[in-house]
């Protein structure tokens, strides 16, 4: 089983940058795709980034050039760098992990979750 622990989130001004971690316990890391998903209230959940086994990337279009989503596979961890941020950021960060390490299938693919993280962009 795996067991994901987010850690990162919090409160920052329009404009700010944060960076949200992942680590990763119990499981090969390396064989994992990767992938951070967030919810607002009332709306659906959307996958926002993922990276694959072999490190191969995948950003939803409102976060491109912005967000940068990486891996360290010795530390059993990811990361998602978060910059520029807009107040339409603002939800809870979840971290998930796929044993298909290509992730064919988004977010319905996904395996594990972690309890997630609030992020909050406001002035």
């Amino acid at each position: 089983q795996v067991q994901l622990v987010e850690s990162g989130g919090g409160l920052v001004q329009p404009g700010g940058s944060l960076r949200l971690s992942c680590v990763a316990s119990g499981t090969i890391f390396t064989t994992l795709a990767v992938g951070w998903s967030r919810q607002a209230p009332g709306k659906q959940r959307e996958l926002v980034a993922v990276i694959t086994d072999d490190d191969t990337t995948n950003y939803e279009d409102s976060v491109k050039g912005r967000f940068t989503i990486s891996r360290d596979n010795v530390k059993n961890t990811v990361y998602l760098q978060m910059n520029d941020l807009k107040p339409e950021d603002t939800a809870v960060y979840y971290c998930s992990t796929d044993r298909d390490g290509s992730n064919w299938y988004g977010l319905l693919g996904m395996d594990s979750w972690g309890k997630g993280t609030l992020v909050t962009v406001s002035s």
